[in-house]
């Protein structure tokens, strides 16, 4: 039985190679989320560990994996192979890009993109709805019926405006930076909490087979999911750990 580098009441983490140890821990989960090497440049760790598409594809119905458009054009085959469809993508606006091509536009986006398996009314999805910047909050608002070519018709409504609307397919938030403990981390404000809430049921269980600084296990518990994840370098297990093994604090205040 494969013991956690970690382990609290409500995440677990674990220390190798995602690819060996998933199949010893018998487990699922009702989402995976996970940012794999992209495979982008000659960096030694940046390299696509070819088979955890299909170690992590009888585990769950239900996957956000962050990556370059140049990764999806090159892998998202594996994923369709695998019995994995895509539904749609998130673009992650970073406050400022990592890139220092002086001949190519300023990178300041990721993609992260989700993919279900099986009846698309059986995935569980729940989209965040965000304070609205505009709004006429406690307002009736009635909405007239219209036609989008493109779209499809739009039936009449009325609703009450509570002020929030459903999350932007562009999610801004800051990049990490100096405060980042692995070089590709995510942050959990305004990305990972958004990704988890679509994804998971509270209270279900998250996956993240690149767990890096833990920042998706952080998310995961404090929005009141369970979470598992797996690391392949003891550097950044360890630091996950002294990361989990702090107290929590609240979304806000992360």
């Amino acid at each position: 039985m494969t013991a956690p580098y970690y382990a609290d009441d409500q995440v677990a983490l674990y220390l190798g190679d995602c690819r060996e140890v998933l199949p010893a821990l018998g487990l699922t989960a009702d989402l995976v989320l996970t940012d794999p090497p992209y495979g982008d440049t000659a960096l030694a760790w940046d390299r696509w560990p070819v088979g955890w598409v299909a170690a992590v594809t009888p585990l769950a119905r239900s996957m956000w994996c962050f990556g370059s458009m140049r990764m999806w054009l090159t892998r998202a085959g594996e994923l369709e192979a695998a019995g994995w469809q895509m539904s749609h993508d998130v673009v992650w606006e970073k406050h400022n890009g990592s890139g220092f091509a002086a001949d190519r536009f300023r990178r300041v986006h990721e993609h992260a993109l989700h993919w279900y398996r099986g009846p698309w009314r059986e995935v569980h999805r729940e989209v965040p709805r965000l304070p609205a910047q505009y709004s006429a909050k406690g307002r009736t608002v009635s909405q007239r019926q219209s036609r989008t070519p493109h779209a499809g018709e739009i039936g009449a409504a009325t609703y009450i405006d509570d002020g929030l609307r459903l999350a932007r397919s562009v999610l801004p938030a800051r990049s990490m930076h100096r405060a980042a403990i692995h070089p590709t981390e995510k942050p959990v404000t305004g990305l990972l909490e958004h990704l988890i809430a679509y994804g998971c049921p509270v209270g279900g269980t998250v996956l993240d087979v690149f767990a890096g600084s833990g920042s998706t296990l952080d998310a995961a518990r404090q929005s009141g999911r369970r979470a598992i994840g797996i690391e392949a370098d003891e550097r950044y297990a360890e630091a996950a750990a002294r990361r989990l093994s702090a107290a929590p604090l609240p979304l806000d205040a992360a």
